[in-house]
């Protein structure tokens, strides 16, 4: 008879434990309502070999080299397995742009489209040299 209030007293408390830990479940199931948010200054995403492809940052505003102005831009950039930068979209308050670079071999093929001020305008340059430049 001892026996069996032991094997009685175990599984209530087993019960008891498989409850708590159900309803404890079921409550971090819910979605929340207010999804986290990632804050952070600059975000990059690497592939297996750790090698940046794609990042994410604020530029603080500067000066060329040749000394012009430029102001504080937000940079996307893709990057292609051998490092180069294939697809960069920029936004500040004088204007944003979309550019598009040819492969990694090439120096002189892109597409640019940028809205600068009032004034927009759409480049497009082939690696022989051939050049259009569209403006409304």
């Amino acid at each position: 008879m001892k026996n069996h209030g032991l094997l009685v007293a175990i599984t209530v408390v087993n019960l008891a434990l498989l409850l708590f830990t159900a309803v404890s479940q079921v409550r971090s199931s819910f979605a929340q309502s207010d999804p986290p948010v990632l804050r952070s200054r600059a975000l990059e995403i690497v592939d297996g070999q750790g090698r940046v492809r794609a990042s994410i940052s604020v530029l603080p505003a500067g000066k060329s080299p040749k000394g012009d102005p430029y102001p504080e831009t937000v940079l996307l950039r893709l990057i292609t397995e051998r490092g180069r930068p294939s697809v960069k979209i920029s936004a500040s308050e004088q204007g944003s742009g979309l550019g598009f670079a040819g492969p990694t071999n090439t120096k002189d093929t892109y597409v640019v489209l940028e809205a600068r001020g009032t004034v927009s305008s759409l480049k497009l340059r082939n690696e022989d040299g051939r050049e259009q430049n569209v403006k409304p």
